[in-house]
């Protein structure tokens, strides 16, 4: 499994680790990622993703998984996040007619 968000695409990035003598020696900065599981209002069960904690805050601020991944673009989703966003999108617009 990937270090990387299934929502943001957020991965690793990699640096140096810089001493006081100035001696760099390369590192990797890895991001915060949690195991989470999300309710979605839409399908009417639980989705377990492995996203990143700036995208948990991202959620709550947009106001639920359903309106937060319905904005976001398919480039940065993985493969089951781009199904449960088909999925989501489907339900929404059979409810609006």
């Amino acid at each position: 499994m990937s270090r990387r968000c299934e929502l943001t695409g957020k991965g690793v990035l990699v640096g140096n680790n810089v001493s006081h003598a100035n001696n760099k020696s390369r590192r990797r900065f890895l991001p915060n990622l949690q195991e989470v599981s999300i309710l979605s209002d839409a399908l009417g069960r639980e989705v377990r993703l492995r996203i990143c904690r700036q995208a948990q805050r991202s959620i709550d601020h947009s106001g639920g998984f359903d309106s937060f991944i319905v904005k976001l673009k398919d480039e940065t989703l993985s493969i089951r996040a781009r199904r449960l966003k088909r999925d989501i999108s489907a339900v929404v617009s059979a409810r609006a007619s």
